[in-house]
């Protein structure tokens, strides 16, 4: 994992350590000198450096030690605040008091725009909409014209259920900014929560009458009576729109949804159908329907049968037209179909073998299926058309490292590294020699690899995957372990989402034996990875070990095993319940 500069952290760290003394009057009242205002402002902006979503990580401390030595500066309050509602371990009466942090701040700066409505938005999380609301209409009084103010504050006026007001709200939305289908749909809905559908009807018609004759319009007015449940008039507005632009795309799409929402499954595979193979309609107008059709049913989940057929219909109507294919491959690598989807890429490519983003897609599209002698089949074919394409070699030198062809990877990597100025472009550059740097490290040549490392870091100190894996080698190899610390930190700062990182950082605390730390990291290795690959899961189970939690341990190398059934040393693990140095 990588973390920011090391003296940065270090700095932080001393200044946390040394603003524990804290001032008091005589009345006992907490007082704040100015040196810790300066100390907690520094602490405070390197942690909003980093992005907080919903893991807090390790820059939730930093925020609340600066809060600990100035819980009189709003701003940090706030922020303060803010994290303590976004941990998820933190108890009700925790959230309330972040929130009223918050407040403190927003009604002290009611002027702080950002904080004003992300504190809206905690309110309304947090069941307090008449909190919310005071808050918008504070803000709008501050910008009577700002429009996204406005829209929010009509939402607030909503979740208050005052849908009278919400509704001026958005008419003065019109008046700053004109009628839009958007505004008008919004106010089609209050019409009906009022309960008011000759309203809802009105709203539309005074949309509709600004351009009769625009297909979008007539399209809407559709929706709307749709919506009311007032077929004959939906078809309608579908007809109409059809016939203002018979060869609409959209206009087939939308009788196609018309048809799906009554049950009409003839016709609605009807519209599809004749939207695909209408002569009036240019393919790509016939790709973009079906690009829509397509998503939809994916939404739905819906069998895939329908757009295999489709496609089939379309690639039978345009055999020739390698976009057809080129989106059919897509749709297939969207299910996990590489095979297919290769497949139809090798016909997009016998239609214009010149492509070379084809060839790249399907050397892609096989690296995903594992199939590593295709793509590098794919990129040489590529090369041959582009030899110059520094890319294609970056692709083929993993494909010959997954493959265990050292001497090609390493040969691909040098024609890679001759096509590149390091003085116009170090961060590629960079990047190849890391890719070098890693296979030498496989070949148990560290030396080498290190020394690759060390040559691109020097070239590019911001690369933070060289970092991350000069970081886990060292630690793996039980060498320099406070470098190791430190490139690793770096590199988790830069990219506080990154799973990998998180789990090199938490490794490297293993490796130094702080297992608090170490175990910290890799919950949030794991809070932010989908899927957790064998290697975390591992890394996992080898911190609770070392933490006592020896049942909580091989319920991970468990897991870990079912996905890498090969790994004799994990399954020595499981199969005696203890721990192994690797």
């Amino acid at each position: 994992m990588r973390k920011s500069s090391t003296a940065a952290i270090a700095l932080l760290l001393m200044l946390v350590l040394a603003v524990q003394a804290v001032a008091g009057n005589g009345s006992g009242t907490k007082v704040t000198s100015e040196q810790d205002k300066r100390k907690a402002e520094y602490i405070f902006l390197q942690a909003q450096a980093y992005k907080v979503r919903d893991s807090l990580a390790s820059y939730y401390d930093l925020i609340k030690h600066a809060y600990h030595i100035d819980s009189t500066n709003t701003a940090i309050a706030y922020y303060h605040g803010y994290l303590q509602l976004l941990n998820d371990n933190s108890s009700q009466a925790d959230k309330e008091r972040g929130l009223s942090l918050m407040q403190r701040h927003v009604e002290a700066h009611p002027e702080d725009y950002y904080e004003a409505t992300f504190f809206a938005d905690a309110c309304m999380n947090m069941g307090k909409q008449d909190v919310a609301l005071a808050t918008m209409e504070r803000l709008a009084q501050l910008n009577p014209t700002k429009t996204e103010v406005l829209i929010r504050l009509a939402s607030a006026y909503v979740s208050n259920e005052k849908f009278t007001e919400a509704l001026q709200t958005y008419e003065k939305i019109e008046e700053f900014e004109g009628k839009s289908i958007e505004i008008t749909a919004r106010k089609v809905m209050l019409c009906s929560q009022l309960g008011d559908t000759i309203g809802a009807i009105d709203q539309m018609r005074r949309l509709y009458n600004e351009a009769p004759s625009s297909v979008d319009y007539n399209l809407v007015m559709s929706e709307l009576f749709g919506a009311y449940n007032m077929k004959d008039s939906a078809l309608y507005y579908l007809d109409r729109a059809q016939m203002l632009e018979p060869d609409n795309g959209n206009v087939y799409f939308a009788k196609a949804q018309y048809y799906d929402e009554i049950g009409d499954t003839v016709n609605y595979d009807k519209e599809i159908y004749n939207a695909l193979v209408s002569p009036d309609l240019d393919v790509d107008t016939k790709l973009d329907v079906l690009t829509q059709y397509t998503s939809m049913q994916l939404m739905r989940n819906d069998s895939t049968q329908r757009v295999n057929n489709l496609f089939k219909v379309l690639i039978g109507q345009h055999p020739h037209e390698p976009k057809v294919h080129e989106l059919y491959s897509m749709y297939l690598s969207s299910m996990k179909d590489y095979r297919a989807a290769a497949e139809e890429i090798e016909y997009e490519l016998d239609l214009d073998p010149t492509d070379t983003q084809a060839w790249q897609r399907l050397m892609v599209v096989n690296m995903w299926d594992e199939n590593y002698p295709g793509a590098i089949k794919a990129a040489q074919k590529a090369i041959e058309y582009n030899p110059d394409n520094i890319d294609l070699y970056r692709y083929i030198a993993p494909a010959y490292f997954q493959m265990k062809e050292y001497d090609q990877a390493i040969a691909t990597y040098d024609k890679a590294l001759s096509l590149v100025n390091k003085d116009e472009d170090g961060e590629l550059y960079s990047d190849i020699l890391g890719g070098k740097g890693d296979i030498m490290v496989e070949l148990g040549d560290t030396t080498a690899g290190f020394q690759l490392y060390d040559e691109a870091l020097a070239i590019f100190p911001g690369n933070t995957s060289i970092m991350n894996n000069y970081a886990y080698f060292l630690a793996l190899n039980n060498m320099d372990l406070d470098r190791a610390e430190s490139m690793a930190a770096k590199a988790v700062y830069a990219n506080p989402d990154n799973a990998t990182f998180i789990d090199t950082y938490a490794w490297v605390y293993f490796k130094k034996k702080n297992y608090d730390m170490a175990l910290l990291y890799i919950r949030s290795a794991i809070s932010n990875s989908d899927a957790p690959s064998s290697d975390i899961l591992e890394h996992y189970g080898d911190i609770l070990f070392m933490t006592g939690d020896e049942e909580g341990a091989l319920k991970q190398w468990e897991k870990a095993l079912e996905l890498d059934s090969e790994n004799e040393l994990l399954r020595k693990k499981v199969e005696n319940k203890t721990y192994y140095e690797k």
